[in-house]
């Protein structure tokens, strides 16, 4: 649905050159909720504005639903844009207008009769779940209720693609949690696609499907969420799992790291360990946790006995992802 191909944005302050994309590649399927992750200034805002051409790449392209929107330009590059809605971080309503009229906003603008805008604005009114607000003007709403009003409009043109600029990073824990859940129930119930850019690892674990780390405006890791958090080397798994260091081994044992998914995290594989080969465990730190529909986890754990090696094979046989430090 949106494809990057070697993206590089460069901007120049007088003779300075500064690189915001340096070569941005990857891809998101149909129906998929894709996040970047990334801190500030890592090229986040930058990247999802490529995507409706608010900012045009330097050099590379970006196709949306198999055209390529860096080429076009005037009417085209509306007519497709009409098919890409955006959430933003700051909500962006218009404080004189009410609920309703905010949404209605984008249908004027494609050119919808007044009965079929009241009649899509009640449709989603109701989707994004602020039956009663219609009047209401946006001084009397909370922040989530202001998002959920962003997002209506958002869908106003029956995008194919929703785009969301750091969309929970201004609300409380709870509010965001609402609002992710209202997105991934959206993803699911329209088939939507959601490209997400976010600095919080707890909304790429919440609702997101793949996602790309972004540092200094360069990919440097990308895949399904859960397949990267259970190998011990992404950097994924390591904000995930922290490591306890300093640890020293006690003479003759080795310290490892175990990480699993899915099936595997419910097998009791420490007592299967301690049974067959007759070795101590000690949990140095990790934990379980639910990443989507799956179940991700990571040990740290100091292993001890005779039979190490063959406990070590039989984890790796049984397709435990594991490193031995």
């Amino acid at each position: 649905m949106i494809t990057f191909t070697d993206v590089r944005k460069v901007y120049y302050q007088g003779n300075q050159e500064i690189v915001a994309l340096d070569g941005v590649s990857f891809e998101v399927k149909p129906g998929e909720i894709f996040g970047v992750l990334g801190q500030s200034g890592a090229g986040k805002s930058t990247l999802i504005r490529c995507v409706n051409q608010l900012e045009k790449p330097t050099s590379g392209y970006v196709t949306v639903d198999g055209q390529e929107i860096t080429k076009l330009s005037g009417i085209k590059l509306r007519q497709s844009r009409q098919r890409i809605g955006m959430i933003f971080q700051h909500f962006n309503l218009l404080s004189c207008r009410t609920v309703a009229e905010n949404i209605a906003f984008p249908l004027e603008v494609i050119g919808y009769s007044k009965l079929k805008q009241r009649a899509k604005v009640e449709e989603l009114i109701s989707l994004v779940g602020l039956a009663g607000k219609a009047n209401a003007y946006p001084a009397k709403l909370s922040g989530g209720q202001k998002q959920r009003v962003g997002i209506a409009r958002a869908l106003a043109g029956e995008p194919k693609v929703l785009l969301s600029d750091e969309a929970t990073s201004a609300l409380d824990p709870q509010t965001t949690r609402s609002i992710l859940e209202l997105l991934r129930d959206l993803n699911k119930r329209m088939g939507l696609t959601i490209l997400l850019i976010t600095h919080e690892m707890g909304v790429v674990k919440q609702i997101c499907d793949s996602v790309a780390v972004l540092n200094a405006g360069k990919v440097v890791e990308q895949g399904r969420v859960s397949d990267l958090i259970a190998k011990p080397e992404s950097l994924l798994a390591q904000e995930v799992f922290p490591r306890r260091n300093g640890h020293l081994a006690r003479p003759g044992a080795v310290l490892a790291t175990i990480a699993f998914a899915g099936e595997q995290a419910k097998q009791p594989i420490f007592a299967t360990l301690a049974r067959r080969f007759d070795v101590d465990i000690n949990i140095l730190s990790g934990s379980v946790e639910t990443v989507g529909d799956r179940r991700v986890g990571q040990f740290h754990i100091e292993l001890e006995g005779a039979k190490i090696t063959q406990a070590l094979k039989y984890l790796h046989e049984s397709e435990f992802e594991v490193e031995v430090h």
